[in-house]
């Protein structure tokens, strides 16, 4: 019998059992998730339940990788914020690898993520992830035309070996109109606070096209809209892990033990944050 998955809304195309046809044009195969998002209208109350896969993972000692890709400005942080901002950071966590090492860059390309994958009862959401090969790399001019071919074949090769090892591996490809890049990419430079997020880095679809496999196939996660996308890639996420309820344990707040004369000290003898918020 096949495990039950964390969401009822778990039938949705290009799940985690599906097949590619070798006939099928591979752009076509790329699983795009629907634009709507009916089973939770408020995100908190879909974000609560990301907790109950957590558990799961702990539980089971399961490893579960999520990769977040996609164009820039494209709503990926917003939406890993999302995600982790209820989980507890012992078992999930996010890895955003900075600028590779003289030391690194003389290593297998793969070898620098390796020691990021999770252990047993562990979360990784790559912000950014090996992907950056195709991507920025590539894009940017940081690797040879063979470094990036030879990616693109040890890719595929790579991430079975994750997925055989017992991995689940989820990968969400985050898609916007250019209109709404362009858009966006103006809000974060007239924005002080934004401005840090500008890149002149983008994927291309050649990457998706060698890289979307049966065992790890892409997620499409249209993004104009950053709340649906939210919430879709939430719900999507849920709908494909086969995780059960986890019963938490029973505690009960113990009685407050009798006072042993303790006095906290003057306040006069303590150095004290001001209070900035009673001025505004």
């Amino acid at each position: 019998m096949s495990s039950p998955t964390c969401s009822a809304t778990s039938s949705w195309p290009g799940g985690p059992g599906r097949r590619a046809s070798s006939r099928d044009d591979p752009r076509h195969r790329l699983q795009r998730l629907p634009q709507h998002c009916s089973p939770s209208p408020r995100p908190p109350a879909r974000q609560a339940e990301l907790v109950k896969p957590q558990e799961w993972v702990r539980a089971e000692d399961v490893r579960l990788v999520v990769i977040f890709e996609g164009r820039d400005a494209a709503g990926k942080g917003g939406t890993i914020k999302r995600v982790a901002e209820h989980l507890n950071p012992r078992v999930a966590r996010i890895a955003a690898l900075p600028k590779p090492t003289e030391r690194k860059r003389t290593q297998w390309y793969f070898q620098r993520y390796v020691e990021h994958l999770p252990a047993a009862g562990e979360i990784v959401l790559f912000d950014r992830s090996w992907y950056n090969r195709a991507g920025v790399e590539h894009v940017m001019g940081f690797c040879t035309k063979e470094e990036y071919q030879l990616f693109l074949r040890q890719c595929p090769i790579f991430e079975r070996m994750l997925v055989e090892d017992g991995i689940l591996l989820r990968k969400y490809w985050f898609s916007v109109s250019d209109a709404e890049q362009q858009e966006r990419f103006r809000r974060r430079l007239e924005d002080p606070l934004r401005r840090w997020k500008l890149s002149p880095m983008d994927l291309k679809d050649e990457m998706l096209i060698h890289t979307d496999i049966s065992e790890a196939p892409w997620y499409v996660v249209e993004s104009d809209d950053k709340r649906r996308v939210r919430l879709n890639m939430i719900a999507h996420l849920l709908g494909t892990l086969p995780c059960h309820d986890v019963p938490p344990p029973v505690l009960e707040l113990p009685h407050r033990p009798p006072s042993t004369g303790y006095e906290r000290p003057p306040r006069d003898l303590q150095t004290y944050v001001p209070d900035h918020a009673a001025s505004l």
